[in-house]
């Protein structure tokens, strides 16, 4: 039987949090606000999916890793700039007083911090940081079926802001990944997604030149 988000949840941070009360409150302030109605994306199956790749993964740190994966989304709003930052504190707020080390406190706010822009330079020798990049973009090289209804989804995160703005806004984004010369910046998952991901984005790109996306 697959471990429940729970179970993962609390074999990462038993050895962080002894206090089982903290830690079980704290994975129910998670997943109430991964779940929210205004989470159609950005939900706990991303956060499942993400774990399922770092997991899987030959990482240097990779509980740091995990629970940047945790956190990374733990504060979104569709219409602010700061969610990257805002969920960098959380992680910072429940890990304070934990056993994981000072250093690696701030180093799981510094890979919450740089999904902001997937498209910023990024230190090429940070295996661990790359890896947790590309895999929380793993979804642009999904199978299409898979791709198209995540596009939907994102679409009603935004679904307060009209066509006339989000087209022109979401066209951008997704050019600015497309014109990338590096999508995917570890070899395995460029090998794996990259060309997938390249038609998926010039595919929505020109949805939204046709007119918009159609309905699921």
């Amino acid at each position: 039987m697959p471990d429940t988000l729970a179970a993962r949840w609390h074999r990462l941070t038993t050895p962080l949090v002894p206090d089982a009360a903290r830690r079980e409150a704290e994975f129910q302030r998670l997943t109430a606000a991964y779940q929210a109605p205004t989470r159609h994306y950005h939900n706990l199956q991303h956060i499942e999916n993400l774990l399922n790749r770092v997991e899987a993964a030959n990482l240097q740190d990779p509980e740091v890793v995990q629970l940047a994966v945790w956190f990374h989304d733990v504060v979104y709003n569709a219409l602010k700039s700061d969610n990257e930052a805002r969920s960098a504190a959380e992680a910072l707020a429940f890990l304070k007083d934990s056993a994981l080390e000072p250093a690696r406190q701030q180093r799981v706010a510094f890979l919450i911090e740089r999904t902001a822009d997937h498209t910023q330079p990024q230190p090429p020798d940070d295996a661990d940081l790359l890896y947790f990049l590309d895999a929380d973009l793993s979804i642009l090289g999904a199978p299409e079926a898979e791709y198209w209804a995540y596009a939907r989804h994102v679409r009603e995160e935004y679904r307060l802001v009209p066509d006339l703005l989000y087209c022109p806004g979401r066209r951008k984004v997704l050019a600015k990944m497309l014109a990338a010369p590096v999508l995917f910046r570890t070899p395995q998952l460029r090998a794996e997604l990259d060309a997938a991901a390249r038609r998926n984005l010039a595919a929505e790109i020109d949805a939204w030149d046709q007119g918009g996306l159609a309905a699921s």
